[in-house]
């Protein structure tokens, strides 16, 4: 949208023949990307598209046409303000009564429409504030911990990565349950789990694991980039700088029946990659038979401005890598949308797919297969299995607030809770913090990201002059019957002279 959001015009539907320079409301049940064109091509002084309280009471059909329209809305440039708000019964109200005075103005009768210009309410829509900025030097925090395996740091490492800021249209309404609260959720159950298993030494294993929280994953995952420099070029001490075994990167794991691993270039026989590719589609096959698993071959493409998975950062730096997800292609429309909410989640194929994965890894880790272990043999059973109540608990916390890229600083609340829970379970946990590399590609922010705006109930201007007419009639008509009353007394005067005299 614009970058001058500051708003003072009179509110109407699309409904109305007339949309320059009026503040026009639409509801996401009503909405269509033609409205919104006719808005931009009418001049409008600004769009507010009203958001339901619930997601899950929308059609899915609806969801899903504005989750396509959304980065075309996002890609478009445009001088008109748009306003996303959440509905309530006030804002309801206004939206109805706003309506019916645009849908008026279609009546036959000229006098109709004039009579319900004159008789209508209808709404001033204001705002205020300063012109937005743009916000330099733009920080991106990320959190990682590690748990050291048995024998030292010289051990190989398994790299365990989510990125935690989710993307949408309005930054403020960005909850990314799905993308990527549920990688999240999964990476720190991980954590929970195999802190456990090395916290005795004969469930230690002889692997590192280093757990990265990334920041900036929606915008070409400049965390993950930044600490990847930092770690590869700028210190001669790092997990990362000799003998990774592989990096695991969790994306979008909240719901369906499919399971793809996405990797740059396969995984050869004889590495662990493999094996850990192996394992999967074994795991899946003896204990999840109802989930379809692949693997998703796709080359980077250096020509794009935009990476398509965050193990493609590793891959360019020649890690091997892949992302796991229960989507087949990066491009679907949920990853960046404000209408990836809470209630998309299914929460039993969060739990199972976390299952699957920690099996998988656990089996790597600790060359089970190789040892003999049934394809059937479930690890993580009884005290050790995996707890849904508490999957549960971590989604409702990540989508019950906004993560966009812009609102995460180093002081944020959510940033230090994520330090905290990371540290209940991790060692040497720790923040990273670094600028954005502006040349890949530019990113630029800005402040006002959150409007009040206040709608008042006015009167239309011709209501006003119809106003005056009409006190203009009354003052001429009082005047007319001031004069005859007073030539009316004057003669009664007269007579009752008269009279005496006779």
């Amino acid at each position: 949208g614009t970058r001058s959001a500051v708003l003072n015009t009179e509110a109407r539907t699309v409904e109305a023949d007339v949309l320059s320079r009026r503040c026009v409301m639409m509801r996401l049940v009503d909405f269509s990307y033609e409205q919104y064109q006719k808005a931009l091509r009418q001049s409008a002084g600004a769009v507010v598209i009203i958001l339901p309280r619930s997601i899950s009471s929308v059609p899915q059909d609806v969801v899903r046409q504005f989750m396509e329209i959304e980065p075309e809305m996002l890609a478009m440039e445009t001088i008109v303000p748009v306003y996303f708000a959440v509905e309530d019964e006030e804002l309801l109200s206004i939206y109805e009564q706003t309506r019916a005075a645009s849908a008026s103005q279609g009546s036959a009768s000229a006098a109709e429409v004039l009579l319900h210009t004159a008789t209508a309410n209808g709404f001033q829509m204001v705002t205020s504030g300063a012109q937005s900025k743009a916000i330099n030097d733009w920080l991106i925090p990320s959190v990682e911990g590690r748990l050291t395996g048995l024998g030292g740091e010289d051990l190989p490492t398994v790299v365990i990565v989510a990125h935690y800021d989710s993307f949408g249209v309005a930054p403020w309404l960005s909850h990314g349950a799905d993308s990527n609260g549920s990688g999240i959720s999964v990476l720190l159950e991980l954590a929970r789990l195999f802190s456990r298993l090395y916290t005795y030494r004969r469930t230690h294993a002889g692997y590192n694991l280093l757990f990265f929280a990334s920041g900036g994953g929606k915008f070409n995952y400049q965390g993950t980039k930044r600490w990847l420099e930092d770690n590869l070029d700028h210190t001669d001490s790092s997990l990362l700088q000799d003998n990774v075994a592989f990096v695991l990167c969790l994306d979008t794991l909240g719901r369906g029946n499919s399971l793809h691993l996405h990797v740059s270039k396969p995984p050869k026989e004889g590495t662990l990659q493999h094996a850990f590719l192996r394992e999967l589609e074994m795991v899946v096959a003896s204990q999840f038979p109802e989930v379809k698993f692949s693997m998703v071959h796709k080359k980077i493409n250096l020509a794009e401005d935009m990476l398509a998975w965050e193990h493609e950062r590793f891959a360019i730096r020649r890690l091997p890598a892949f992302t796991i997800s229960h989507l087949e292609s990066h491009r679907d429309s949920l990853r960046n949308s404000i209408m990836d909410r809470r209630a998309r989640i299914d929460t039993k194929a969060l739990t199972r797919n976390t299952q699957i994965i920690a099996e998988a890894l656990t089996r790597v880790i600790y060359n089970l297969t190789e040892k003999g272990a049934p394809a059937d043999m479930q690890i993580f059973t009884d005290q050790m299995q995996i707890q849904q109540e508490q999957l549960e608990s971590v989604m409702d916390w990540l989508s019950s607030q906004p993560r966009a890229a812009q609102l995460i600083d180093k002081d944020s609340t959510f940033l230090n809770t994520l330090e905290y829970y990371m540290g209940r379970y991790l060692k040497d946990v720790k923040q990273h913090h670094v600028k954005a590399d502006k040349r890949d590609p530019e990113f630029v922010f800005y402040d006002q990201l959150k409007q009040v705006m206040n709608a008042y109930r006015v009167k239309p201007a011709i209501f006003d002059l119809l106003l005056a007419v009409c006190i203009a009639a009354y003052l001429g008509v009082a005047y007319v019957v001031v004069q005859h009353f007073g030539l009316l007394y004057k003669m009664i005067q007269r007579l009752s002279l008269k009279t005496k005299q006779q």
